[in-house]
């Protein structure tokens, strides 16, 4: 048994077909297929179910890639711990970020990153949060950023700022004459809402319940901009993050935010990675990097006087 072997495994894991597996692993169908066979006949187990339109992992099999994943995984922190200690600021960092706040945070964060660590090559992955914890157990990716809470007590968590959430309504909407509301305002509210998957549907759904309010029914979008979409075309009202709704995101002028008073309703972002990272100095020193937003970027802006309506 040799490493390529079992990378040869975890790749047809991945891809559940041997063409798609060998192109991902630089060599052919039938060395992959091949080595596959090779590696059944040194354990004495059938490894692969081979189907005529697919191919699915035995039991035994599945168990041997958790396994394979994770020796693969330690011989990758190896070779970490060898670039580091040569020059702690290159190589390469696998990020994970969610879909409801990588394209707003990032273009704040990365000018200082790039400025910061001339030398390390960023690989960014925008997944859904499951995802993202999911490749970070595999090993296929060497942080996150995700929305508090996770529970995985073999996670690193590095707490980075608390996110307050806007409310988004119609410039017609009688809460639009209003400059700040409190949560309360929002009980017997119907709120337009992302559909499962999305931390920020639960996020929001926390709020709702905090508030009296409900989601509103027979809608669920797949995206933030769907939601600010449906807002300026009156379908409904909802909640955003503050920062999707500051520049480089351009105003809407069917829309009117409106602010909630005291201590709004936040999301709590952290960057989680193993405890068994050999970067965890490096990430601690990014965690520290990404804390450092700039000024009044999570504060509620100035914006148009309420609208009045006789």
């Amino acid at each position: 048994m040799n490493l390529r072997d079992l990378r040869y495994l975890v790749a047809l894991a991945d891809h559940k077909h041997f063409g798609r597996a060998a192109e991902s692993a630089f060599v052919s169908q039938p060395t992959l297929s091949t080595q596959i066979m090779k590696l059944e006949e040194e354990l004495g187990v059938a490894l692969v179910e081979r189907t005529p339109r697919k191919v699915l992992l035995t039991e035994v099999g599945t168990e041997i890639v958790k396994r394979a994943r994770e020796v693969l995984n330690e011989i990758e922190q190896i070779k970490v711990i060898a670039r580091r200690t040569l020059d702690p600021e290159s190589g390469s960092l696998r990020l994970g970020i969610f879909p409801t706040l990588g394209p707003y945070l990032l273009p704040h964060v990365v000018p200082r990153i790039r400025e910061r660590y001339p030398r390390l090559e960023l690989l960014l992955v925008e997944e859904k949060t499951e995802e993202i914890l999911r490749q970070l157990r595999e090993g296929r990716l060497d942080a996150g950023i995700l929305a508090l809470p996770v529970h995985d007590a073999h996670l690193h968590f590095e707490r980075l700022f608390d996110e307050p959430f806007v409310l988004a309504v119609p410039t017609d909407h009688p809460l639009a004459r209003q400059g700040s509301i409190s949560l309360n305002q929002l009980e017997d509210q119907s709120l337009l809402l992302l559909e499962d998957g999305h931390c920020l549907r639960e996020q929001a759904l926390e709020v709702c319940q905090l508030a009296g309010a409900a989601e509103r029914g027979g809608f669920r979008a797949t995206s933030l901009e769907t939601l600010r979409q449906m807002v300026a075309a009156e379908v409904g009202i909802t909640l955003l993050p503050m920062l999707a709704v500051k520049p480089p995101i351009p105003a809407n002028e069917h829309i009117h935010l409106v602010q909630f008073r005291k201590r709004p309703p936040s999301r709590h972002i952290a960057m989680v990675w193993r405890k068994s990272s050999a970067m965890h100095a490096f990430l601690t020193d990014f965690a520290e990097l990404l804390r450092q937003l700039p000024g009044g970027l999570l504060e509620p802006d100035a914006g148009p006087p309420p609208r009045h309506h006789p």
